[in-house]
């Protein structure tokens, strides 16, 4: 491809969708140490700006929570989200202080699934 053909992609938001875009912002605003923005009520993002990628929360009247693991007929998850982090057992800890719930069903001990206020699996994985 010639150079003035070439187009550039960067990856600007991860959206999740959910029932509530303020309590899913505010939970992920407080597990990441980002700064919430919410000027518009069905479109919340939390971020690191002017770093991104960012999330970004949309609200959705008809959301149904997904299912992990999976099963068939039930909701499915599209996405998970996997954080590295330094201390795992210190990170789940703070965590659920934010208010994520731990999985009942583990995989493995280098990473801890959990679930968000809004039921989206997402993974704490040691660094």
């Amino acid at each position: 491809m010639s150079e003035e053909k070439k187009v550039k992609i960067k990856l600007q938001a991860i959206v999740l969708d959910c029932s509530d875009a303020h309590e899913l912002a505010e939970f992920y605003a407080k597990l990441l140490g980002w700064q919430k923005y919410d000027e518009n009520p069905e479109w919340i993002s939390v971020g690191a700006f002017p770093q991104t990628p960012f999330l970004l929360f949309q609200q959705e009247p008809e959301y149904k929570r997904p299912v992990w693991p999976d099963r068939p007929d039930e909701q499915q998850k599209s996405i998970h989200l996997d954080f590295a982090v330094s201390n795992l057992e210190a990170a789940v800890a703070h965590a659920v202080e934010c208010g994520a719930v731990v999985s009942p069903v583990q995989y493995s001990d280098h990473w801890t699934v959990l679930f968000d206020p809004a039921g989206h699996p997402f993974c704490l994985v040691r660094e």
